[in-house]
């Protein structure tokens, strides 16, 4: 079957809330006036995995000296970080305990760099609130927990399952849920001002060289160098990092359909008038009527926001509301209308929300927009070398769920550069990696890996048939 490629990012783009706050320095920022020629390592992509790529690298002494130029093909951090629903909330039970232990300690450290660098992005600890919104769902959480306290019982130990309805309303959860998990260790923030955070402090000291608007078209490979196209010239490097996520294929073709994008839904929506924080993040499964493989998700902004305090509700999904195509799609300059209108209702039915709601039908929206996710055909992402093109590395499909990913992943693909390039085998650094749990084996990028996965369905079958995908968290 021939898999439609990914088209490359759009020049505009709906208007994400969470750039209602762009950075100056790095809005049109070029560190050089013209795109250098040549690199000693090119990382593609400046969201939070290409970002965390950079600040790596920069870290690590094994890449003292060496030239790191980072394409993208927008503004810094415009694509799905910059658009996401600001969630950054560990799964413990969806993808195995190895998962579980990694999307864990990868919150550990999104966290750490903001502490211990005061990064002003609005970050809450908070837990994680899964809903579930019919006996089928909830029935199947419950035996999948069960199964983890036999094979994980310290992830499990982290677990509370909650079906009081009592309960539910101190979690300001609609009594009409059948019922909830609550995980401790979750977080919820502004991506983009991390993401730009980061690279302004790179570019700053001199560790990176940042070209915006400049897309990659095309990979040109010989020698074991790489030659990037882009409307602005050529650069050419020995080493290439993409974090292009679902724009992937758009120049990785074979790639086509194991990385698909998904075009996903998002809005700010204002709360009513004397309503107080919700406690948690949220996830809502089969609410209101929506598929079971496609959450709705939802965290609210501070009301101490600074400049801006209004304690937006940032609520996303709704993809069974909608008419639009979504699978396969890579263009984010359109709102589907109809799944943007169940974004602005279902608050006030599948939450309790305080304040004054008397005769409200739906919340005012501050801004609705769209972001490209990128989906993988067995549901996990994508890091390491890509087969047979030496010096090409890769970090994406994280099936909506990037947050929680990104920021180790991008350490683990410069980990395998690195190391490889000190004149270990890349199976011997994997297999380190793997041991200490710096990377789930069930992510790396192998050929025995590339032919499993395509005897799965695609993931357009997949959806159809409701195997659970996650959303734009």
């Amino acid at each position: 079957m021939r898999h439609a490629r990914a088209t490359l990012p759009t020049p505009t783009s709906t208007n994400s809330f969470w750039h209602s706050e762009p950075n100056g320095f790095l809005i049109g920022h070029r560190t050089t006036e013209d795109l250098p020629a040549e690199a000693d390592i090119v990382i593609v992509g400046s969201g939070i995995t290409g970002t965390s790529a950079a600040r790596y690298l920069a870290e690590d002494e094994r890449a003292n000296g060496k030239r790191i130029v980072l394409l993208e093909a927008r503004e810094a951090c415009w694509g799905a970080t910059g658009r996401n629903g600001g969630h950054c909330q560990p799964l413990l039970w969806d993808r195995g305990a190895d998962v579980a232990n990694f999307e864990l300690k990868n919150v550990h450290t999104v966290r750490s760099y903001i502490e211990k660098h005061n990064v002003p992005c609005e970050w809450r600890t908070v837990s994680g609130c899964r809903q579930f919104w019919t006996k089928e769902v909830m029935a199947e959480a419950e035996k999948e927990i069960a199964q983890l306290r036999i094979i994980a019982p310290e992830i499990a130990s982290q677990l509370k399952i909650i079906t009081d309805k009592e309960e539910l309303k101190q979690h300001r959860v609609s009594p009409d849920c059948i019922g909830a998990t609550l995980t401790p260790g979750a977080g919820s923030l502004w991506p983009y001002k991390l993401v730009t955070f980061i690279l302004e402090k790179l570019v700053r000291e001199g560790r990176l060289n940042l070209q915006t608007t400049t897309p990659v078209t095309e990979i040109s490979s010989k020698d074991n160098a790489h030659t990037l196209h882009t409307p602005r010239g050529t650069i050419t490097a020995p080493t290439v990092i993409l974090a292009t996520n679902g724009y992937t294929s758009a120049i990785l073709p074979h790639f086509a359909d194991l990385i698909v994008p998904v075009r996903g839904e998002m809005s700010a929506l204002f709360p009513p008038e004397k309503s107080s924080i919700l406690p948690d993040s949220y996830g809502m499964v089969a609410a209101l009527g929506q598929p079971a493989n496609a959450d709705d998700y939802l965290i609210q902004r501070p009301y101490s926001g600074v400049p801006n305090p209004a304690g937006h509700l940032m609520f996303g999904g709704g993809r069974g509301a909608g008419t639009l195509p979504m699978i396969g799609v890579s263009d984010d300059t359109v709102i589907d209308p109809d799944s943007a209108a169940y974004l602005r209702g279902a608050l006030l039915k599948v939450m309790q929300l305080d304040g004054e709601t008397a005769g409200v039908k739906e919340l005012k929206a501050a801004a609705e927009w769209t972001g490209i996710m990128g989906y993988s055909r067995d549901d996990h992402p994508w890091v390491g070398k890509v087969p047979e093109r030496e010096g090409l590395w890769l970090s994406g499909g994280y099936t909506g769920h990037g947050m929680p990913n990104g920021t180790l992943c991008g350490k683990a693909v410069v980990d395998m550069v690195l190391g490889e390039a000190a004149g270990d085998g890349i199976a011997e650094v994997q297999a380190r990696m793997v041991e200490k749990g710096d990377i789930p084996k069930s992510y790396l990028i192998t050929p025995e890996r590339l032919a499993k996965a395509r005897l799965w369905p695609t993931v357009e079958q997949q959806d159809n048939g409701g195997v659970h995908m996650n959303g734009l968290v």
